[in-house]
This record gives C-alpha cells, sequence and structure tokens, in this order.
C-alpha cells in the first residue's frame, strides 16, 4: 500500500451517502471554484490533503467517485450550530458530480435556509 505521511491512501477515502435534497442542500459549497462538500468527520485532516469521496448520491444506483482537496479544517470544539469536519473543494476534472448535485439541488441554491457551511 502506498503510503503519503504517516496515514496511508486508505485514511484519503471518504464514503457519504446523501439520501435527501435537504442533507445535500446542507454540506454543498457552490460557492467555492469547481463546487465542493462539507463533511462532518472526526478525522485528522491538514489543509491541501488530497481526498477521494465515495458518494452515494440520492436515487443514484452507482456510487460518484470524486477528487478532491481540503481547503478548511474545522477541529473540535468548534462552536454549535457547527461540526467538526472538513471542507473539501472538487478537482477542476469532477463537473460530473458538480453538475449532478446542481441539477437536484436546482432551485435551492439561492435559499436562505442555513447549511453547515454558512
Amino acid at each position: 500500500m502506498e503510503d503519503f505521511g504517516n496515514e496511508s491512501i486508505e485514511n484519503k477515502m471518504i464514503s457519504i451517502e446523501i439520501k435527501d435534497k435537504d442533507s445535500l442542500h446542507s454540506i454543498y459549497m457552490p460557492f467555492i471554484k469547481n463546487g465542493g462538500l462539507f463533511i462532518a468527520d472526526h478525522t485528522k485532516y491538514d489543509l491541501g490533503d488530497e481526498v477521494f469521496i465515495h458518494l452515494n448520491l440520492l436515487d443514484e444506483s452507482e456510487k460518484i467517485r470524486i477528487e478532491g482537496k481540503v481547503i478548511w479544517v474545522a477541529n473540535e470544539g468548534v462552536k454549535s450550530p457547527h461540526r467538526p469536519g472538513v471542507g473539501i473543494q472538487f478537482s477542476e476534472s469532477e463537473h460530473l458530480a458538480n453538475d449532478k448535485i446542481e441539477t437536484y439541488l436546482a432551485g435551492s441554491l439561492s435559499s436562505s435556509e442555513p447549511t453547515l457551511t454558512m
């Protein structure tokens, strides 16, 4: 297995299942170039870490594999209503994932509903 510093590549894979549009809306970051997701997680990540997300999105039959990097870290002890986790920016080649997410969220991207990121 390839080693990246002290952590194996297995630690850089995140599997997430989004079952409804409200949950997707709460973690999607349309204001990030190429799009991104906030993943509530207690795993330690550093800024710039390369990660792979296996996203099970709503009614999709196959998981979407997304390559990205950590652009923000919310550590333990962050004040409520926020949660510990990481902001992942999609790589420039991840148009499929971003397009699918924005299609599901059409009409709600400008919503004033609070999210986990804003």
